[in-house]
């Protein structure tokens, strides 16, 4: 389910959360090394907007062609082979599709998303591997995902998250925006 998750974080990115402002209670080292928010569960509007954004056409049921054109928007071709794995444990009822009700279960089951998801995605989104995100690599992310955005509202996003001035998401900058809304249940 881990993939589920990964998926939703990178989502979650796509749909403005860099617009609220954070608040800072822990760093990530902080986090790690007390064991502290090491899993989250989304909400469900949330968790909505990311089974709308797995749903293309927008039947109201995510098909396998689907899955694999998520997993390649956002740069995890190699994950492709997993997808009927994926569907045989989330299709609960067999037809084939992974519907809102059975998406929410895996999330559920899967035991919301942990730290190590969140750091896969912060890697997605830093390209060049310097350790921060700029808004060009934001945009570039949300232009996979099929997302419009402008380089100056790019610019926006990461200045209301940018905590520390520099004009870029850091690690730290990153969790906090990806746990700050996140309810446990």
């Amino acid at each position: 389910m881990a993939n589920l998750s990964f998926l939703e974080f990178q989502y979650k990115l796509s749909r403005n959360k860099f617009l609220r402002k954070p608040s800072r209670l822990f760093s990530s080292r902080d986090r790690q090394s007390s064991g502290m928010l090491s899993t989250f569960q989304p909400n469900m509007k949330e968790m909505r907007q990311v089974f709308d954004k797995f749903d293309s056409n927008k039947d109201g049921k995510i098909s396998q062609q689907e899955y694999k054109d998520t997993l390649r928007a956002l740069g995890q071709g190699n994950m492709l082979g997993e997808v009927p794995k994926i569907f045989q444990v989330v299709d609960l009822d067999g037809d084939g599709f992974i519907d809102f009700k059975e998406f929410v279960e895996a999330q559920k089951k899967g035991g919301g998303i942990r730290t190590t998801d969140i750091q896969t995605a912060f890697q997605t989104f830093d390209s060049n591997g310097d350790g921060k995100i700029s808004a060009e690599e934001v945009m570039e992310v949300l232009r996979r995902l099929g997302e419009r955005c402008s380089l100056e509202d790019c610019r926006r996003m990461v200045n209301a998250v940018d905590i520390d001035g520099d004009g870029m998401v850091n690690m730290d900058e990153f969790m906090t925006m990806m746990t700050r809304s996140m309810t446990s249940g």
